[in-house]
């Protein structure tokens, strides 16, 4: 199993950026995918997912109505685009994946085991 992230930059408040996550070694509808930001100093947070169904997608408040989490089964890909950025958005952006996460532990990165080498994201003026 592999991820790689692509996508990330340096963006001035109020742009986007869209990060997308390219699976291999699995299809991405047949395991709970999220992403996930760790910024300096800080604990790592959940950012956005899909259960392993796709039936249930979770944002954390601080993203919602501004990040959209989407996967192409096609390309086996699942993408962040990411609006309204804030300085507060800074951060190294992780995608990780796992065969057996169930709902409840969705939010939580302990239960992937598959994870990208992360794409740095830095919004400032």
């Amino acid at each position: 199993v592999q991820l790689v992230e692509s996508g990330g930059g340096l963006v001035q408040p109020g742009e986007s950026l869209r990060l997308s996550c390219l699976a291999s070694g699995f299809s991405v509808p047949t395991y709970a995918t999220a992403w996930f930001r760790q910024a300096p100093g800080k604990e790592r947070e959940y950012v956005a997912g899909f259960s392993r169904t796709g039936g249930y997608t979770y944002y954390a408040d601080s993203v919602k109505g501004r990040f959209t989490i989407s996967r192409d089964n096609a390309k086996n890909t699942v993408t962040l685009q990411m609006n309204s950025l804030k300085p507060e958005d800074t951060a190294v952006y992780f995608c990780a994946a796992g065969s057996g996460v169930i709902t409840s532990s969705l939010r939580n990165g302990a239960a992937y085991p598959y994870w990208g080498q992360g794409t740095q994201v830095t919004v400032s003026s």
